[in-house]
């Protein structure tokens, strides 16, 4: 790996202390990084290097894996850390913020090579490139690299994306913008792929003919903490769905791409989320549902509702929950319902997909229930990463009574690195310009374009319902409803935890 400066703009905030920096110490520790690397820290807090330095040193114990902090690669790891105080929308600053890159070119023998990270508000998305060209820290002379990482949300709708869009392409090129999604960083999403095309017992299976239906679910057993003032202005559906959750779909349901490339690979992904069957406004209305956590009293203590929380509209109508079924109007899928939900305030934290195989043509044993299926799998992405296969055997005895059997796996088995760490992961794809895992333009723009009208819907649409559930449930009892009466949400046990692969309620 190259020598090279990582520019945080957002330094002093909440993402680059709980994740950017355990990440980039991860990565350090481990010998990822560049022996000449250098970290600038970007932010209004007046910081110096030396206090920045201390106050990264007091966070890393709180949000770093334990095992891995030793006094001497801590103390090692902040002296490539500096810090720059600037406000990222003051325009005149980057003048000066070039010249500061300068200096620590020639302090670390660094050629020019540039990463910039924005862990900002989504306010300075727009912003921030526009003024880095400005002052030519966009440009790459040579054998230079200059790359930007933009969190999450790329966009608040069509248009915004679209915008955005046109901000980032004129100023850097496609293969030098990394949109992240840290779902695609987890060692279990990327395994949905080595599970699907690296086994010829399975592929064969993975189409209409076989799947009968198809859940995803990522819930928290959490509230919105104190992101008050950015979860009221964006929902769960901006929060999650249009990209965490979507993801998942097309990795569930994406064709083989022809090579494991950056192209090939987001080629396939692309053409799921264009195959996605658009919603009528009465499908709207009747296929997603809206929910909103409200109080709840328990023996221990109270959870407080949504509209309770620090920096929410007392009368806000922004959803905390939301499920749905969409189809796949494509060869492989066609008439396959995936149901995909997502909450705050759910009984636990656990993301996963389930695919549910059709049943056999006929019950020869007493113990198959009507028309339901004995064979599943759970692809368990969260808390305890790995696989449950689900299907029927004979009970001991006389009689041939099948129930229900798994085997279960877990990733952490196979060794390697620490399963869990995304941004370090993806941090290091960057780095190294690998891009697959990457969100690309046509692909946000996609997404945005099936999940736009429900939006416009809901804000358009007074009458449009949002549903109430008690904080610590399954969210709304109308989201049965979309299940019809041959479906049923599986829901895993309450008290899940991370040595849990699979329970049920």
């Amino acid at each position: 790996m190259n020598s090279q400066i990582i520019v945080i703009f957002g330094a002093s905030g909440d993402l680059t202390k709980r994740k950017l920096m355990p990440s980039l110490y991860w990565l350090y520790k481990h010998n990822r990084l560049n022996a000449s690397f250098a970290l600038l820290g970007i932010g209004r807090t007046p910081y110096t290097d030396e206090t920045y330095r201390e106050f990264i040193e007091k966070q890393l114990p709180l949000f770093a894996a334990p095992t891995e902090l030793d006094a001497i690669s801590v103390s090692n790891f902040l002296q490539h850390i500096f810090y720059y105080s600037m406000d990222p929308a003051d325009k005149e600053a980057y003048a000066e913020l070039k010249a500061r890159l300068k200096m620590l070119d020639q302090q670390i023998s660094n050629p020019g090579n540039y990463l910039y990270y924005l862990a900002t508000p989504p306010s300075l998305y727009g912003v921030i490139p526009k003024y880095l060209q400005n002052v030519g820290l966009n440009i790459e002379i040579g054998e230079q690299t200059r790359r930007i990482i933009v969190e999450k949300p790329f966009g608040y709708h069509l248009s915004s994306a679209q915008e955005l869009n046109y901000i980032y392409n004129s100023v850097f090129r496609e293969d030098q913008i990394y949109r992240i999604d840290h779902f695609l960083g987890k060692e279990t999403v990327q395994n949905i792929l080595a599970l699907r095309f690296a086994n010829g017992i399975f592929e064969p299976l993975w189409n209409r003919n076989y799947i009968d239906h198809v859940e995803v679910t990522a819930v928290e057993n959490l509230g919105i903490e104190e992101r008050g003032g950015f979860y009221d202005k964006s929902g769960a559906l901006r929060d999650m769905v249009q990209n965490h959750l979507i993801q998942l779909v097309a990795l569930t349901a994406m064709e083989p791409p022809a090579l494991f490339n950056a192209d090939s690979f987001r080629n396939e992904v692309v053409k799921v989320y264009q195959a996605l069957k658009p919603l009528t406004n009465e499908q709207i209305k009747s296929q997603v549902i809206r929910g909103q956590y409200t109080t709840a009293h328990s023996e221990a203590h109270i959870i407080k509702g949504y509209r309770e929380e620090k920096n929410v509209d007392p009368l806000s109508r922004t959803e905390t929950f939301v499920a749905t079924k969409l189809y796949i109007d494509n060869w492989r899928w066609g008439g396959v319902p995936f149901f995909i939900r997502t909450g705050k305030q759910m009984p636990t934290k656990v993301t996963e997909i389930i695919i549910h195989f059709k049943p056999t043509p006929h019950s020869l044993f007493k113990g198959m229930a009507g028309n339901s299926s004995l064979n599943s799998m759970i692809i368990r992405i969260q808390p305890n990463e790995g696989i449950v296969l689900k299907f029927g055997l004979k009970v001991p005895g006389s009689n041939f009574e099948i129930k229900q059997v798994s085997m279960d796996f877990t990733y952490d088995r196979l060794g390697g690195s620490p399963v869990g760490d995304a941004y370090a992961k993806l941090l290091e794809d960057c780095m190294l310009g690998e891009s697959t895992l990457f969100t690309r333009s046509d692909a946000v723009e996609a997404s945005w374009k099936y999940f736009d009208p429900i939006l416009a819907l809901w804000e358009n649409d007074p009458c449009m319902p949002l549903y109430g559930y008690p904080a610590g449930t399954w969210g709304p009892l109308e989201a049965d409803n979309i299940m019809g009466t041959d479906y049923a949400w599986t829901n895993p046990c309450k008290n899940l935890t991370n040595t849990d692969l699979y329970c049920e309620l």
